[in-house]
């Protein structure tokens, strides 16, 4: 059973992995592996490498002109996810490399190494930050002297692409055809491929090996990009192997799959799974979808930091999670944890790409845009014209919600209302029944305006699908038009002391009475109550009924008689949240929404109603005071680290709603990538937290301090609390995503 995120996308690209993943069960089984380790190391070509050539894994990515297979980087990216998970060892990575890095060259000396590769050769491509190589004129050719430092794969190579300086100091690249004696072998880190230093004397290179429009920054981003891939695979079998082994292993009785610490630790380990994959991904994107350098490095450098230096402690955390088994050297687990550990080494120290990240990120973002064509051109016609009309509205006034831009009322909400386009996803007339690719081009649209605030209709996002599901065509008529309108406002009574995140358990009881329902009970943590017009209430109709059933969903008047709240001020000072309590609280029938008992199903209707948003994990920038000082702060790297670390974070989360939205355009039906966001969104807010105290010192003594440091830190729990807490979520992964077992 898999239970891992792929990079594959598209049918296609799924069945070229398991195309891979067929091919290195039959000819590279891992006990294979182990028995040629010493020749791998020597450089010998595994036995099974003309088989891989001849199916054209090495050459996925190459021109159909040159011999390849003609597709894009992401299939290339699909094979190599594929050979990490599976630990197949040898050259693909380092010649993968290569193959990418030549295709964009014009130059005889690119085009003959491409062929060569189409056609089995093994190559790699020095880099320029470990090399010394000096070149010299001579004639028509170059003499060459230096050391390359510690490469994968050189001893395995049939071509090296090396760089070197010239006299000038302009750096220069060659293809070379390695001669005995030019490697010197290492003992490698990574026993599943060779270790080794090229070194060069006045060697001789004639000017046709040359090549003229090599980009050293290309190469760096397609060496970390391709890197980021094996290492995604690495972290999908770390997954794999440890999901099976907690349903499978059984102590004092039971699995220990059943023990919500593994569950905990199983369900983090594939949500930095996730984010590893969705970074790798990203980083492929960039460069197969763009010419801007800036972009490629922005992905890259989130790559390199979310998707290969974490990976060797994913899978020390697996080895630990399976305890003395993995302690065990026969156990396959070591030898993926050395190859982690030397991918992650190849590209060098965290440090540099934390740094370079933060430093782009002053001035450039992720551009996470999806290019929808030229499809629905009349309904994107339709909502610009719409909107350019807004512009020359102006609304008068705020809803009771609060004094926010997207909460503002007057004549331009109503006319966005009226076209359907603060809920677009809605039903007609109330929504657009828009698919997904029209909620995407409404939000491209608004995007084009940055004038026009898009208008809210904040808690009641997730309530009015619900009404408009199982309320009356009275009810609907009476709350949807004036909710968009922003004439009333909402909340939700969910939670009860005794029933946070289980609603099952609520208590809140409802009685049938002459004309509807007599409802008492007590509720908590209930948002913008004490604003609020109407409310979602959740309360138990048939006591006797089983936990999930004898729940009605009703629609409460707040201001009904004996309906009280208190305000909940948290420790910045804010209280936007409330205990409810109800006491004979009289609800007419027609205030409840379907049946008496199917207010479970309803309520978790309108907790999975969600609209599709490319970026709406993450919509708030949290490095905002670290972004303001570092310009005038004595000692700017920490914090410039700091930013680079969280952006990284933040693009992986950016990226993994990108990928679910590409796949809900593909019509598949939704994955675990909200779930897994909830969780993942929870820790960047912490390391966020924690790293904006850690650097501001003073500043969070004043509470009112510019730029805001303590302020937003105590506003932390309402977040990371909200919706349902980490371990709740977690438990939510482990049991419905990996399928643990529940007892």
């Amino acid at each position: 059973m898999t239970t891992h995120v792929s990079i594959a996308l598209t049918p296609e690209q799924q069945q070229l992995g398991e195309a891979v993943a067929h091919f290195a069960a039959r000819h590279a089984p891992v006990d294979g592996t182990r028995a040629v380790l010493d020749e791998l190391a020597s450089g010998q070509l595994p036995p099974w490498w003309p088989a891989l050539v001849d199916n054209g894994f090495h050459a996925v990515h190459l021109p159909e002109a040159v011999g390849g297979q003609g597709g894009g980087l992401e299939d290339m990216a699909c094979v190599l996810e594929a050979a990490g998970s599976a630990l197949l060892p040898g050259p693909l990575l380092a010649t993968a490399i290569a193959g990418a890095a030549m295709v964009r060259q014009q130059s005889p000396a690119a085009q003959t190494l491409l062929k060569e590769i189409a056609e089995g050769a093994t190559a790699v491509v020095v880099a320029g930050e470990q090399s010394d190589f000096q070149g010299r004129a001579v004639g028509d050719g170059w003499l060459l002297t230096g050391s390359s430092g510690v490469a994968m794969g050189l001893g395995s190579a049939q071509r090296i692409v090396v760089p070197f300086a010239d006299e000038t100091g302009d750096l220069r690249w060659a293809v070379l055809n390695p001669v005995e004696g030019q490697v010197e072998l290492r003992r490698g880190t990574d026993l599943t491929t060779d270790l080794g230093v090229l070194r060069l004397s006045d060697d001789a290179v004639p000017a046709t090996a040359v090549l003229t429009d090599m980009d050293a920054g290309l190469v760096t981003d397609l060496t970390v990009a391709f890197t980021a891939s094996v290492a995604a695979g690495i972290t999908q079998w770390c997954v794999d192997i440890v999901t099976e082994h907690l349903r499978s292993r059984e102590q004092f009785g039971k699995p220990i799959g059943t023990f919500q610490a593994l569950q905990h630790k199983a369900a983090m380990l594939l949500v930095n799974s996730a984010l590893a994959t969705a970074s790798a991904w990203d980083a492929v994107r960039a460069l197969g979808g763009s010419t801007d350098a800036e972009q490629h490095r922005l992905a890259a450098c989130s790559a390199a930091v979310m998707a290969v230096m974490p990976v060797p402690g994913l899978v020390l955390e697996a080895l630990t999670m399976l305890g003395a088994i993995g302690f065990t050297w026969e156990h396959d687990l070591h030898l993926y944890w050395r190859r982690a550990t030397s991918l992650a080494a190849s590209i060098g120290p965290m440090s540099r790409w934390t740094r370079n990240l933060g430093e782009l990120s002053a001035t450039s973002a992720r551009d996470m845009t999806v290019n929808l064509g030229e499809s629905d051109a009349e309904f994107r016609a339709r909502v610009g014209a719409t909107l350019d009309r807004a512009l020359t509205l102006s609304d008068t006034g705020f809803s009771r919600q609060g004094d926010y831009p997207e909460f503002a009322v007057g004549p331009r909400r109503e006319l966005i209302a009226g076209a359907g386009l603060i809920a677009p996803h809605w039903p007609a007339p109330w929504g657009c029944d828009a698919t997904v690719r029209q909620q995407l081009i409404v939000d491209e649209e608004f995007a084009r305006r940055p004038g026009l605030v898009r208008p809210s209709v904040g808690i009641a996002e997730w309530i009015l699908p619900s009404l408009m599901a199982a309320g009356s065509e009275e009810l609907q008529q009476r709350f949807v038009p004036t909710t968009l309108r922003g004439e009333l406002s909402w909340c939700q009574l969910f939670s009860e002391p005794g029933a946070g995140s289980d609603l099952a358990s609520l208590s809140t009881r409802a009685v049938r009475v002459d004309g509807g329902w007599k409802i008492n009970g007590h509720k908590i943590w209930t948002s913008l109550a004490h604003r609020a017009d109407f409310g979602a209430l959740l309360a138990r109709t048939d006591p006797d009924a089983p936990k999930h059933g004898g729940i009605g969903y009703f629609i409460l008047d707040m201001r009904s008689p004996g309906v009280e709240f208190r305000q909940i001020t948290q420790s910045s000072g804010r209280a936007e949240f409330n205990e409810v309590f109800l006491t004979d609280v009289f609800v007419p029938d027609e205030m409840l929404l379907g049946d008496p008992v199917s207010g479970w199903q309803l309520a978790i209707s309108t907790m999975a109603h969600e609209r599709v948003a490319i970026s709406g994990y993450v919509n708030i920038d949290r490095m905002g005071a670290l972004r303001e000082l570092v310009g005038v702060s004595p000692d700017p790297d920490p914090m410039r680290h700091a930013i680079g670390e969280i952006d990284a974070y933040t693009n992986a989360l950016k990226a993994l709603g990108v990928r679910e939205t590409l796949r809900l355009l593909d019509g598949q039906a939704p994955g675990p990538a909200s779930s897994i966001a909830k969780v993942a969104t929870n820790v960047m807010l912490r390391r966020a937290a924690e790293l904006t105290l850690r650097l501001t010192g003073p500043l969070a003594m004043e509470f009112d301090s510019q730029p805001a440091v303590v302020s937003p830190y105590l506003d932390l729990p309402a977040e990371l609390i909200g919706g349902g807490t980490t371990e709740i979520q977690l438990n939510i992964i482990a049991q419905l995503i990996l399928g643990l077992p529940r007892k």
